[in-house]
């Protein structure tokens, strides 16, 4: 009978594992805070002082590095720390780099401007094609160009 569950959880155990594998998420990636309220300590583990706290939900973050739940993030500012992987989301956000940026109706500096974005905005990114990225913020859905945003790789395609 302990034969039996012993075989029983190895057969599980390995049906399991392809699973994990394939799941795993690339390093370097973006993500954003899931919470109002995240705490990033100065390494991997609530045993280790919290060095400071986010108060900004969706705001976009680069995860580059894993330890088992732990994930090792830097900001917009090059600031680096630690948060427990229930802190993040996959949705993907973006900040404003530049001090004005334009929002279009289309892919094209030639399209109907929407609204004009602040540097520190925080936008949502709906998708990018080549040098565009569609974007939301709040009522407003449109087209900014990627080298205006921190939150999205040079030529990363998301849809």
């Amino acid at each position: 009978m302990l034969l039996r569950g012993i075989c029983f959880f190895v057969i599980l155990l390995m049906a399991s594992l392809p699973s994990v594998a394939k799941d795993k998420n690339p390093i370097p990636r973006f993500a954003s805070f899931r919470p109002d309220k995240v705490n990033v300590r100065v390494g991997p583990g609530r045993q280790y002082p919290i060095e400071w706290t986010y108060v900004k939900a969706k705001l976009p973050i680069e995860v580059i590095a894993e330890f088992d739940t732990w994930r090792k993030i830097r900001d917009v500012h090059g600031t680096t720390g630690w948060v427990h992987q229930t802190m993040l989301s996959p949705k993907r956000g973006a900040v404003i780099l530049e001090p004005i940026v334009l929002l279009y109706t289309d892919k094209s500096a030639d399209a109907p401007p929407l609204a004009r974005l602040e540097k520190g905005v925080i936008v949502e990114i709906l998708r990018c094609q080549d040098e565009w990225c569609q974007v939301r913020l709040r009522e407003f859905k449109g087209w900014i160009k990627r080298l205006a945003l921190w939150g999205v790789y040079p030529h990363e395609s998301i849809k």
